[in-house]
């Protein structure tokens, strides 16, 4: 048998320009991942800026059993028995834990900062005096932005600022407080007015950090409200001795919430038709998370309508922890089975599988980016798009 001569050449050659080409994808990932993460909101994104100012216990997580699981030595002010969503983020985007912005002593403003805060709306009659409303939460973003060109020059600050991605999750209390729990608010505006004052100041605040440089957004629509446990059980059934006779959710407060993120829907569409170089990443957070409330099964869980932590039905009085005005309060064996860990607050799974759904999931949770699109956009490019293979 004739053994025919193989030439190795153009393979080698192949593989040496592989091996070539190698550190340029290394150094670009490194780049792609210095993308800095700034947060503005509410208690969905707080990592315990409450715990430097004057508010009400209601308003703050910095007690037992929030942290439970024993991630964090100790309680941080997240509203959660363990992460929140912008951890598993940063997680992913490869950046450390971004601190709250009233934390003393940061002294590097480049990977981002938390400016969110518990209990917070849009509108600045949302729990006034109580809370960092949105803004002031734009004011101290634009205290970092001095800081960033003091330190590191317009040209490196502004390359920042435009590299970042800007999530934003805000708006639940507007309509659970600052509306039906506010009868003055009631009488002097109508459901849609008030929901057209919401969304306006929201565009309004977007524009503005589009104007400071931002480029990439995320978003955290509003959940089902009404299913919220403190909002469910306001369903008068609920007190009945039979809980199982009440459980309808707040269809009021729902209703609006769905509202809200179809007009916020609208708006992000016609953004990114005006603002030259504008990105998002948007969520349907609603269908999403009401799916796991009506079968918690399908998704690792056990319990979708009570809270882990709390009293009365549902767990739906806020009394988790004991600090506020009924000091007695319930709290579950194993917080990973359930949805809510207390009358408002999902638990740290929940917060896992979403951020994992905003980061890679489907377009029928997120779009029209995915939050990998948004922060590794300069690694779009692979070995095969430079070699012709």
């Amino acid at each position: 048998m004739t053994m025919r001569k193989v030439d190795f050449s153009g393979s080698y050659f192949f593989v040496t320009t592989l091996l070539l080409l190698l550190p340029l994808f290394v150094s670009t990932k490194a780049a792609a991942a210095a993308s800095g993460l700034f947060i503005f909101g509410d208690s969905t994104v707080d990592a315990g800026n409450n715990n430097y100012i004057e508010t009400i216990p209601e308003n703050r997580a910095n007690y037992e059993p929030y942290a439970q699981n024993g991630f964090f030595q100790e309680p941080t002010g997240r509203f959660s028995d363990g992460r929140i969503i912008v951890d598993f983020i940063a997680e992913y985007a490869k950046l450390p834990l971004i601190p709250p912005y009233l934390q003393p002593h940061i002294a590097d403003f480049s990977n981002g900062v938390n400016f969110a805060s518990g209990g917070a709306g849009i509108l600045s009659t949302t729990h006034s005096g109580l809370v960092i409303d949105l803004v002031r939460q734009l004011k101290y973003f634009e205290q970092v932005r001095k800081s960033l060109i003091e330190k590191l020059e317009a040209a490196k600050a502004e390359e920042v600022i435009s590299e970042a991605v800007y999530f934003i999750s805000i708006g639940s209390n507007d309509y659970m407080g600052g509306y039906f729990g506010n009868e003055t608010m009631q009488h002097l505006h109508g459901p849609e007015e008030y929901l057209g004052m919401v969304i306006g100041n929201l565009t309004q605040a977007i524009q503005e950090l589009y104007d400071k440089g931002a480029r990439k957004f995320g978003f955290l629509s509003l959940s089902p409200l009404g299913c919220l446990p403190a909002l469910r059980a306001l369903n008068p059934r609920a007190n009945s001795n039979n809980e199982e006779a009440g459980g309808d959710c707040f269809e009021a407060a729902s209703d609006l919430a769905l509202a809200h993120n179809n007009a916020l829907r609208i708006v992000l569409e016609s953004l990114q038709h005006i603002l030259q170089g504008f990105k998002y990443c948007n969520s349907n957070f609603y269908d999403w998370l009401l799916d796991r409330v009506n079968n918690p099964s399908k998704y690792g869980f056990k319990e979708g309508v009570k809270a882990c932590c709390g009293t009365g039905p549902y767990g739906g009085k806020n009394t988790c922890g004991g600090k506020k005005k009924v000091t007695e309060y319930e709290i579950c064996d194993n917080a990973k089975d359930y949805i809510w860990f207390d009358s408002f607050h999902p638990t740290e799974g929940i917060h896992e599988q979403f951020a994992k759904a905003l980061w890679d999931g489907p377009s029928s949770s997120v779009g029209p980016n995915t939050l990998q699109d948004l922060f590794f956009s300069k690694e779009k490019q692979t070995i095969a798009d430079i070699v012709d293979i």
